[in-house]
């Protein structure tokens, strides 16, 4: 496909490498000269220097026969006259960066009546995404498909955990629950496990189950943590706002969010008036213990600096603190996973799984069950994808006892009427299902892709 993306900011250059290396021809348009020569050298893409929503610089970078137009700069309002310049040049699709809280409201606005294909939020992404691990505080992270009928569960198995030693198909025997364990992280190595593998302390895996029978079987298992109520958020910025906003619409929570910024707490008391709103350094020892951080069930760091935020749920953790979740996005999975890291959060990989979803999608639009959700699971090294089947699916109503998945790749569940089916061998895929596959392999584009 002919990708053409304005900005190369955190979202932009991680699009331009995941879009590069799945081998669509990529044109890159950014006003810093040496951020388009960084590109152009460490990928195999084109680079343009000048202002994207110049319609001479559009043409000149093939946006005319462009399939998709991608503006992701800094400015909302650049990126939606980007994409207004790009659809009346003749690009076929076209995605918007917007992350303005005043806009929230308007996003499907600006998707019909502008005619943007995509709009995304990485801040708003982001903060669903933590609010999906503080109601179910057991999980590292939470993937969630098929508008949250199906959840893919990240756990560690720490030692003394019963799961220790224990083979997969014994699970059932011993705790009389219906669980399937997706993937596994072994130190370095990632496994796609089968029935007979063997759990071991501090593997990471990603299970998939209904959330009441996850839940009863995290209580079997005596690791379960009720839902947190007391909550401190550091950094009162975009994804902070989104977060607490969602939090006290659901209820049930004490809210606190510590800002360094006196003009950004004063607008946060009139935005979010059932929060409290502490004016301070949210990196500081004493302005934490004074605002009761070792009480909190959950610490939330969200500030603009990775290496604060690693810091200061590192120490929230050393307090006690159950639960502690940081905005991380310079920083390598390694090396969290390094340092024991809890949970933590990228809005820019958010947002790119997004699009790279999208992108999956066009590529077999009208030709093959495509994908409907991706997600990549440990530092990239396995995708979980959701693809709709369409009368083009080789195998409907063919029993998967009669099928040959390709390696490394399992069938997680179909949704079927909106109800979750875990398959067995005498199940099959019918058409109109949603089936969410788990695999190592990279860049599928289709459901018919993992048979052999």
């Amino acid at each position: 496909m002919n990708i053409v993306i304005v900005g190369d900011g955190k979202v932009g250059a991680t699009l331009v490498e995941h879009l590069s290396m799945e081998g669509h021809d990529v044109v890159v348009i950014d006003r810093d000269q040496k951020i388009v020569e960084q590109m152009v050298n460490s990928y195999d893409v084109m680079g343009i220097c000048g202002n994207g929503a110049n319609c001479e610089l559009q043409l000149e970078a093939g946006v005319d026969a462009s399939d998709l137009f991608i503006a992701a700069t800094s400015s909302d309002e650049l990126n939606i006259l980007s994409c207004l310049m790009a659809k009346k040049a003749g690009a076929k699709h076209t995605i918007a960066r917007v992350r303005n809280p005043d806009y929230l409201n308007q996003l499907p606005f600006f998707k019909d009546a502008l005619g943007l294909s995509m709009v995304v939020n990485p801040e708003y992404d982001a903060a669903n995404e933590i609010a999906k691990v503080l109601r179910f505080p057991n999980a590292i992270n939470i993937e969630t498909f098929y508008r949250g009928l199906m959840d893919l569960v990240e756990l560690k198995i720490d030692e003394g955990n019963p799961l220790c030693n224990m083979q997969l198909t014994d699970i059932f025997n011993k705790f009389d629950v219906k669980i399937l364990v997706c993937a596994v992280q072994r130190k370095n190595e990632v496994i796609i496990p089968r029935g007979d593998f063997v759990l071991k302390s501090g593997d990471r895996i990603h299970v998939t189950a209904p959330r009441g029978v996850l839940v009863n079987f995290m209580k079997k298992l005596k690791i379960y943590k009720h839902r947190t109520k007391d909550i401190m958020i550091i950094g009162g910025g975009k994804m902070g706002y989104y977060l607490a906003r969602q939090l006290c619409e659901t209820g049930g929570y004490n809210i606190k969010i510590i800002e360094n910024d006196l003009e950004r707490c004063e607008k946060l008391c009139e935005m979010l008036p059932d929060a409290d709103i502490i004016h301070g350094d949210g990196t500081d020892r004493a302005i934490l213990l004074e605002q009761g951080l070792e009480g909190q069930d959950a610490f939330v760091a969200l500030t603009t600096i990775d290496e604060e935020n690693i810091i200061s749920t590192m120490y929230a953790s050393s307090l006690g603190v159950s639960k502690t979740v940081a905005k991380v996005n310079r920083v390598s999975y390694e090396v969290l996973e390094s340092i024991g890291m809890d949970s933590a959060i990228s809005s820019k990989t958010i947002a790119a799984n997004r699009i790279i979803a999208y992108v999956r999608a066009l590529e077999n639009s009208g030709e093959e069950s495509s994908v409907q959700t991706l997600y990549k699971l440990v530092g990239g090294r396995v995708e979980a994808l959701e693809f709709k089947i369409e009368t083009d699916f080789s195998a409907i109503d063919v029993p998967l006892r009669d099928l040959r998945l390709g390696k490394d790749t399992l069938i997680a569940c179909i949704i079927r009427n909106h109800k979750v089916i875990y398959p067995g061998g005498n199940d099959s895929i019918e058409l109109g299902d949603r089936v969410v596959v788990v695999t190592k392999s990279n860049h599928i584009t289709s459901i018919n892709e993992i048979f052999e």
